[in-house]
């Protein structure tokens, strides 16, 4: 891993933040299980269906949380790659709020950028990485994480 990779890598708390909430999840999803577990086998046949209802949200919290953890990591490993490669985009010139989030002007001005390079290389895997990183930036999470999700399914076919 290069150095500039290893500097913007998550730093110990935040990764331990991170593990901890994960753990957290974890041990309350168990206990909503046992719970669940126990309503099924009651003998009354109300608690069993709420039985039934109850542990479906353990199995679908641990779903969802390995998805974001799953994603998380391949979104890592693109950042780590074109840092290799000295393709990660630089945002470092933006100016900020005082909240430290880019302005938002600046924000908008990048993400048109970046909204224009995709247009000329529609399947390359970085400028998608690059247009959800603008998204990002311009404050639409949600399409920047359907952008990041198209960036990872193209880095996967093109790393077979």
């Amino acid at each position: 891993m290069s150095e500039s990779a290893k500097r913007r890598s998550w730093s110990p708390g935040a990764r331990g933040a991170a593990l901890l909430l994960a753990l957290v999840l974890a041990v309350y999803l168990v206990l909503l299980g046992q719970r669940a577990v126990t309503m099924l086998f009651s003998g009354v046949p109300v608690f069993a269906v709420l039985g039934v209802a109850v542990f479906v949200l353990p199995v679908l919290g641990a779903v969802l949380v390995l998805d974001q953890i799953r994603f998380g990591m391949r979104t890592q490993h693109l950042a780590e790659r074109m840092s290799d490669e000295g393709t990660l985009p630089d945002v470092s010139h933006l100016p900020l709020r005082p909240s430290g989030r880019v302005r938002r002007d600046a924000a908008d001005e990048w993400f048109e950028g970046k909204r224009a390079e995709l247009e000329r290389t529609p399947n390359d895997w970085r400028a998608w990485y690059a247009l959800a990183q603008a998204y990002d930036l311009a404050g639409d999470r949600n399409r920047g994480r359907r952008s990041m999700r198209r960036a990872i399914e193209l880095e996967r076919r093109d790393s077979e």
